[in-house]
């Protein structure tokens, strides 16, 4: 491999010739080889946006150059460029370990050499030769890794939630609100303590399960107020030392600019980068997203098992075989990748209320795990919600028969009864059938406790779907 030689203030390092990082980026890649996790896309992108509205922003304040400033923030929107897509064009040049110092220095550092290559081969100069752009004094201008990182971590997200989760969640509910329409006749019976209860519609349980999602949703738009506030300004430790008192105000109006999202200059520059509580809030709605998910999921599993033995009153899509052995088995793969995913966003979860909790004095020294997991949970449970509602819930049917037919054989249809021969008697019934086999319905006409007309009454599933 080819070299070239870069220099920072610890001196001289050597750098692959045909990557556009320097010096400082090169003595982390050979620190932090910890895991081959990378930074998402996702955050990618939002750097090169801070970047981009810090020039801008900087220009307009007389304190870069028009040129310099101009190259720079080119250079940042084609970091930036590529959203949740293929990879960016120069996504291939950020290399660091998610594990690497908590500040995300190295990779704000990344970041800052990258543009600031990129901006020298604009102006028509040479890498790794003297040159008037300097990824520190710069790319840098205004800036700290100690708000550039929190701030990358809010504007990832806000796209992330914007973007990705939000219209998938949105795409569930619909999914479930149509089934919930669709099932509104279909009574069967309803289960608690996974024991027989009273009868219930599959649409009312879809009902259930759709209001569930939007919920999540709803969830999430309370998370996003903390996280449009934005750290960049504070610079060190909040201060805004080597910042001019404007510049946040303008970075924050150029990203909403760009974006269309209504990112602000946080209320106190001290909590935003000692604390990362926003990013614990965010995540903790995505938890209960993935609560959700899971039990959502898990009921699928349980409503569509059978499909002779076991519940089955629905049945899913047949997506692929589901037994290496079992010829003909088909297995609920969607639900079951939906819980692995819930599993997987959990776990993100205490790792970023972890992460969160160091932050000491001025600054959290844990700011990579934090932005590398709640980012994933975003687009895990993105992916899953959009694969749960285009190839589980649209094509999923009831199995009205089987409802019927479970419905009258349940001995909880004792219940209605309660309030005429009372609950002891009642309850007296239910053993009585459970042990001789028969329904409530046979007993009942057999030992004429009431008339035909009473107990087909009594008994019609239909009577016992709401209040009376």
């Amino acid at each position: 491999m080819d070299y070239r030689t870069e220099s920072d203030s610890m001196g001289p390092v050597q750098v692959p010739a045909d990557k556009l990082y320097g010096a400082s980026t090169q003595r982390a890649v050979e620190n932090f080889q910890v895991s081959n996790k990378r930074f998402p896309r996702r955050f990618i992108q939002a750097l090169g946006l801070i970047k981009w509205a810090a020039a801008e922003a900087n220009q307009e304040l007389k304190k870069l150059d028009a040129k310099l400033a101009s190259a720079i923030a080119t250079e940042s929107l084609a970091v930036a460029a590529g959203g949740t897509g293929p990879a960016g064009k120069y996504d291939d040049h950020f290399v660091l370990d998610i594990f690497q110092t908590g500040s995300g220095t190295s990779t704000n550092m990344n970041a800052n050499e990258v543009i600031a290559n990129l901006a020298i081969q604009s102006l028509g100069g040479k890498i790794g030769t003297k040159s008037p752009v300097h990824p520190n004094d710069h790319v840098n201008m205004g800036q700290s890794s100690n708000d550039v990182i929190p701030s990358a971590i809010h504007v990832a997200a806000v796209l992330g939630f914007k973007e990705e989760l939000l219209p998938a969640l949105d795409l569930l509910a619909r999914e479930l609100d149509k089934k919930a329409k669709e099932f509104k006749e279909i009574i069967k019976i309803g289960r608690t303590h996974l024991q027989d209860a009273t009868p219930i519609t599959l649409g009312q349980e879809f009902s259930g399960y759709a209001t569930q999602i939007k919920k999540g949703s709803e969830r999430i738009r309370q998370a996003l107020e903390g996280l449009l506030e934005l750290a960049i300004g504070g610079t060190a430790v909040g201060t805004g030392i080597n910042s001019h008192p404007e510049f946040a105000a303008k970075v924050c109006a150029k990203l909403k600019e760009k974006t269309s999202l209504s990112f602000k200059e946080a209320s106190n520059h001290f909590e935003a980068q000692a604390a990362k509580d926003a990013a614990v809030f965010a995540s903790g709605a995505l938890k209960t997203i993935a609560v959700s998910l899971m039990k959502i999921a898990n009921d699928l599993r349980w409503l569509a098992s059978g499909p002779r033995c076991g519940i089955h009153e629905i049945h899913l899509p047949e997506l692929q075989p589901g037994s290496s052995i079992m010829p003909g088995k088909v297995n609920p793969v969607i639900p079951e990748m939906t819980m692995q995913v819930a599993a997987q966003v959990i776990g993100n979860d205490l790792v970023v209320a972890t992460g969160a909790q160091h932050g000491n004095f001025e600054l959290n020294v844990m700011m990579p795990v934090i932005a590398s997991n709640l980012l994933e949970s975003i687009s895990l449970l993105a992916n899953a919600s959009s694969l749960l509602a285009q190839k589980c819930i649209s094509g999923l049917v009831a199995n009205k028969e089987r409802c019927e037919e479970l419905v009258e054989k349940s001995l909880a249809l004792v219940t209605s009864l309660a309030p005429v021969i009372g609950y002891d008697k009642a309850a007296a019934l239910s053993k009585e059938a459970y042990k001789s086999g028969k329904t409530i319905r046979e007993l009942l006409l057999e030992k004429k406790i009431l008339p035909k007309t009473e107990v087909d009454k009594l008994l019609d599933p239909k009577s016992m779907l709401e209040p009376k």
